[in-house]
């Protein structure tokens, strides 16, 4: 990807996670918060270490990695979002997290120290970024020797509910180039190019309840999909929220709510000792 081109998309994708901040991650779905925490259980922050949120977003994993750490550590998030850092940064201090700090930094090329971080977390992250190797390879740096890498990635990447709402409202594309976040191996290939060592992937499937459809479509607007809505004229999301209603209804369960099965991946790596 082109410099110019790389520069626009994290424009892009910057303002889109500033115009949801407010709303991101609390519209009563519990999402982002139990991967995240499912992540940062994984990677076993200790005591006193020093642990990095890469895309922080509203805290999710950067809250359970200070929890974890304690007040002998340090739990750093960045954001390339201002609206995410401010948020998160005043929950922090909310918290009584003084072992928190947040910074207003692009994930893809963070400027931090090498070799300054025990434990590293990028909780559904590593697939909006430009570069998604050459980010691995920096984040390696950021590690001491033996310091652990964790990523959270859609075990289904390339199609599934979260985009099939919207495939009739899209210009359709004439291929669709294969990606490493297809598959566990693929992402794991992607993260032993970038130098680490003991890469091993495990999954769960969080279950994801919505109350109704009014839920779902403030659930969809509170998060990146939202750059999905604003791709379609307005004037056609009332036959967005038909076509909703009528892939959801697949999932709608005995007590009226929809309730999905979400295949989540996690993947753990170390750099080199």
């Amino acid at each position: 990807m082109g410099v110019a081109r790389a520069s626009e998309r994290r424009a892009r994708t910057a303002a889109v996670f500033d115009r949801v901040s407010d709303v991101y991650d609390s519209v009563g779905v519990p999402w982002f918060t139990p991967i995240a925490e499912r992540l940062v259980g994984e990677l076993r922050p200790r005591p006193g270490e020093r642990a990095l949120d890469l895309g922080c977003g509203r805290g999710a994993a950067l809250f359970a990695l200070a929890e974890a750490v304690g007040p002998g550590g340090r739990a750093t998030g960045i954001d390339l979002a201002a609206g995410m850092v401010e948020a998160t940064r005043a929950e922090a201090r909310a918290r009584g997290l003084e072992q928190t700090d947040v910074a207003l930094m692009d994930a893809a090329a963070p400027e931090l120290p090498h070799g300054a971080y025990d434990v590293a977390a990028a909780s559904f992250v590593i697939f909006f970024l430009p570069g998604p190797l050459a980010a691995l390879r920096a984040w390696r740096e950021l590690l001491v020797p033996g310091g652990r890498l964790g990523l959270s990635t859609f075990q289904d990447h390339a199609s599934g509910w979260l985009d099939e709402v919207f495939q009739d409202f899209l210009p359709a594309s004439p291929f669709r180039a294969a990606s490493p976040f297809d598959t566990d191996e693929g992402v794991e290939r992607l993260v032993r190019a970038a130098g680490y060592d003991a890469v091993r992937s495990t999954t769960f499937t969080l279950d994801v309840v919505f109350r109704d459809l009014a839920q779902w479509r403030a659930w969809s607007w509170s998060h990146g999909q939202r750059a999905t809505w604003e791709r379609i004229p307005e004037r056609r999301h009332p036959e967005v929220l038909t076509a909703a209603a009528r892939h959801l209804e697949r999932f709608r369960s005995a007590d009226g709510t929809y309730r999905i099965g979400q295949p989540i991946r996690l993947t753990l790596a170390e750099r080199p000792s």
